[in-house]
């Protein structure tokens, strides 16, 4: 069962994405963290970009909406008991993480730079957000950038993490 902590970092989140406040998520807010996302870097429909980054939002839509009570609504319970099976998941937690940090690497350096970090937040916020002190707590060797193995960690720390003090705690931004 998730922690008080787990379900704090989960639900905003949640929140970010529940904009309409209703308290469940459906597709339509995965359509438009994916519209917000590409809106924000000029990607135009129906390029491979666009397609790519769709498909990963939509995917996870896939995999919540699966193990949701209804299949259509997905409430906060239904994210945080995903979330308890996840440390049993490895391979399913890295293969995430590698499919974001795919959508986050604009540029494809295998890189994420404090500026394509931003761009998530901001489309993940659907608001204008300052990220600076959030990067440089995730920048684990201080170099400017999130390499891929840094970003699996903090992803595996976000999602499977109970420490306040892990740095993934703040992959998604600050949510106190």
């Amino acid at each position: 069962m998730a922690s008080e902590f787990q379900r704090r970092k989960v639900a905003g989140v949640f929140d970010a994405m529940d904009k309409n406040r209703r308290g469940y998520l459906t597709e339509a807010d995965f359509q438009d963290l994916a519209a917000r996302w590409t809106t924000l870097r000029g990607i135009e429909p129906g390029g491979e970009d666009y397609e790519r980054l769709r498909a990963i939002m939509l995917g996870w839509w896939s995999s919540l909406s699966a193990a949701a009570e209804d299949g259509e609504r997905v409430k906060l319970d239904d994210v945080l008991a995903v979330v308890d099976v996840l440390p049993t998941m490895t391979e399913a937690m890295t293969a995430t993480a590698d499919a974001m940090f795919e959508a986050i690497d604009e540029n494809g350096d295998d890189l994420v730079s404090r500026t394509e970090y931003h761009q998530l937040i901001e489309a993940w916020n659907g608001a204008p957000t300052d990220t600076d002190a959030t990067f440089a707590l995730l920048d684990l060797d201080a170099d400017g950038y999130l390499s891929h193995q840094e970003f699996r960690r903090l992803w595996t720390q976000f999602w499977s993490g109970d420490d306040p003090a892990d740095p993934g705690t703040w992959v998604f931004g600050r949510f106190e």
